[in-house]
């Protein structure tokens, strides 16, 4: 690990009141984890208003976007990463079924009902409403730049691949 010895800045205690000038001394950890939490938690408190979860948004896209069609383990094992634990992806396409959503084929592979891509369809809609609303005052420049920041910070860590 390199010694922060020369850093133009140290760090300081997370303030959600720091002034712009008190911005580079701030903790990352803090500032990205209260973007997520309040990114996730607008978007879900949008999602349940139409009585959906961002998990079953997950399950519907994953669903309509794998070449050809996935098997229940397919689904699990790509979206597990993202989920509240081990079980909750398979609940998920339960519930998903139980809806009228999903359904298995012959072969046991699942595939979109009529009415699980209508509503895949209108929960794109809201989450690009809602990603307007988060997005609002950011430019697209400003946008991608900070997502490069972020993903430079991964990788510094080890735990992403080096940026392109």
């Amino acid at each position: 690990m390199t010694r922060l010895t020369d850093a133009p800045t140290d760090q300081a205690p997370a303030d959600p009141g720091a002034t712009d000038e008190m911005l580079a001394t701030q903790p990352i950890g803090y500032w990205s984890g209260l973007a997520h939490a309040a990114v996730t938690r607008h978007l879900r408190d949008a999602m349940a208003r139409i009585d959906v979860t961002q998990p079953q948004y997950w399950v519907l896209n994953c669903v309509n976007s794998w070449p050809g069609a996935p098997g229940r383990e397919d689904v699990v094992t790509q979206l597990t990463p993202l989920a509240d634990g081990p079980h909750e992806i398979a609940r998920v396409i339960d519930q998903l079924a139980h809806r009228g959503w999903l359904r298995t084929d012959a072969g046991h592979r699942l595939r979109l009902t009529d009415d699980g891509e209508a509503a895949r369809v209108r929960l794109r809609e809201l989450a690009t409403e809602v990603r307007a609303v988060v997005h609002e005052g950011i430019s697209e420049e400003e946008y991608v730049a900070a997502l490069k920041v972020l993903r430079r910070m991964v990788a510094n860590t080890g735990e992403g691949p080096a940026p392109r």
